[in-house]
């Protein structure tokens, strides 16, 4: 992808993580446009105005007070928004992206037809040498696919496990506009009416305080008896602790983990070994570097001109 100059020169940003060094990752799509900086690399913290972030520590943003845009390397802001040291005034925004979300949404339906196909035990019979035809599935309309979320990613999801023939009710906060071949549920039972009637669940919402631990032992309890879980959301939306209750006793009877409460997933934890569980490593879909740094760039742009930020979220609603 092809980068213009900024009109108004290079930018100077500075990059707030503790867990990764975005200076290694970003710094080599960054030239010419922008200059990331360590904290420590900064001689005016008062002049920096634009930040690169990934989860912050707390008081990340103490030291730069004139901070008019936070803007994440992903999708997720919630580390973002809830950093007690974030200026009142600063915008938040995050990447987005149509080919992180098409990404995304392949990676939905793999696990959709790996379960709905039980791909597991066709692999397992592979390991075996045994050839077993036995197994037939049902038409994928007579599979109901819940999907929690309809942003840029959901609806991407949604879409194309509805294109794949199944049956899909999306969830969402908000009232919008009809799409053809999902059914939509508003309001604030909307997770728990999907829930109660998806074969298969596909999470894919945002992390508010509203929706963090909403994959608990209550909410398994509505699903139907043996249904899966495809958990590509955050790994705070679900104790860990009630899926695996649930798995042991047949309640849902097999779940794609994709993002955990604890990344990287500690050894010896029983997602690791647990029969019922396909688990890759928070690999659902990502940007490339040049992506997030072009949208850093055209976010940069639009502050330093006093326009709306155009990845900017909704800080009070955490999306």
């Amino acid at each position: 992808m092809t980068l213009d100059m900024p009109g108004a020169g290079v930018f100077d940003v500075v990059v707030l993580s503790e867990p990764f060094d975005l200076i290694a990752l970003f710094g080599a799509s960054a030239a010419p446009f922008v200059r990331l900086l360590r904290p420590e690399e900064v001689t005016d913290p008062e002049a920096i105005r634009y930040a690169l972030c990934w989860c912050p520590s707390d008081e990340a943003f103490a030291a730069f007070p004139n901070i008019e845009l936070a803007m994440s390397i992903a999708a997720g802001v919630d580390s973002i928004v809830s950093c007690p040291s974030l200026p009142q005034g600063a915008t938040v925004a995050r990447v987005r992206d149509d080919d992180q979300a098409h990404l995304m949404a392949g990676f939905a339906v793999w696990n959709v037809i790996h379960h709905h196909r039980r791909m597991g035990d066709m692999q397992r019979n592979h390991a075996a040498g045994l050839w077993d035809r036995s197994f037939t599935p049902r038409p994928p309309r007579e599979t109901t696919v819940g999907v929690l979320g309809f942003g840029l990613m959901g609806r991407a999801c949604a879409e194309a496990i509805a294109a794949a023939g199944f049956t899909v009710v999306v969830a969402r906060h908000r009232d919008g506009a009809p799409v053809a071949g999902i059914e939509q549920v508003c309001g604030p039972e909307a997770v728990d009416q999907v829930a109660a009637r998806a074969d298969i669940l596909v999470n894919v919402l945002p992390l508010t305080e509203s929706t963090r631990d909403i994959l608990d032992a209550r909410l398994f309890a509505l699903m139907p008896k043996g249904a899966v879980l495809v958990q590509m959301g955050r790994g705070e939306h679900m104790i860990e602790e009630d899926l695996l209750a649930a798995l042991d006793s047949g309640q849902i009877s097999a779940a794609s983990l994709d993002v955990f409460r604890q990344e990287p997933l500690p050894e010896g934890h029983p997602f690791w070994t647990h029969p019922a569980v396909v688990l890759t490593p928070h690999k659902a879909s990502v940007s490339t570097r040049a992506e997030t740094i072009r949208q850093l760039v055209e976010n940069c742009e639009a502050i330093s001109a006093g326009a709306p930020a155009p990845g900017a979220v909704d800080r009070s609603a955490g999306y």
